[in-house]
């Protein structure tokens, strides 16, 4: 696990192994995260792996802009609305994964029919997660990087600590120094008929 600081040229080296199936730890405007290409299964499924995360669960994508996620998403008009209001920004909207796409986006064994499959979407605020995502102009996987159950962190240094004498870790650490501690982001669901919040976070849509 190498640590690099969060320069132009080492972004550049980070989404370059993105793209070879690298996972990638880098700072968002909530906490550290871990970056993979979602359109590569294998890379996703190691990102769990690395996680120690159940495959059965699911992983929202960073995506640099809305027109670049309706390659992947069906997005309603209520979403629309929630987008332009609140992204760039800590919120992830669940929507319906188009029939038509190609890429598989999820590491589990027994998917469901493409019809009912979700994808999270995010478009990150911070700079380090935006010039990732414009880079590898695919989606990429937008996930707390820390092992499953354990605190989200919010340095290299709490990174490090997690996965010490761990067998498998992220390939590379973009160090943007510590971070202030902000909650993890809203979720809401605009995949069915009527809005759900799944997760409150610092963005409240009911406002």
């Amino acid at each position: 696990m190498h640590i690099l600081p969060a320069t132009a040229e080492n972004i550049a080296k980070a989404a370059d192994i993105i793209l070879a199936g690298g996972i990638v730890g880098h700072a968002t405007e909530t906490c550290y995260g871990l970056a993979c290409d979602m359109t590569n299964l294998k890379a996703v499924t190691k990102l769990f792996d690395v996680k120690q995360r159940s495959h059965e669960k699911s992983v929202s994508a960073l995506f640099s802009s809305i027109e670049e996620s309706e390659k992947f998403v069906l997005w309603t008009e209520q979403a629309r609305e929630l987008a332009k209001k609140y992204l760039p920004g800590p919120l992830t909207i669940i929507l319906r994964v188009r029939p038509d796409t190609s890429s598989p986006l999820f590491p589990a064994a027994e998917n469901p029919a493409i019809d009912d499959l979700t994808l999270g979407v995010r478009i990150s605020s911070h700079p380090v997660a935006m010039q990732l995502s414009a880079l590898c102009k695919r989606p990429i996987s937008t996930t707390s990087a820390n092992l499953a159950s354990l605190p989200s962190p919010y340095s290299i240094a709490d990174i490090v600590a997690q996965f010490e004498g761990q067998s498998l870790q992220p390939d590379i650490l973009l160090d943007s120094g510590v971070l202030p501690f902000c909650p993890p982001s809203t979720i809401v669901d605009c995949s069915k008929q009527e809005m759900q919040i799944v997760r409150q976070g610092d963005i409240d849509v009911r406002i």
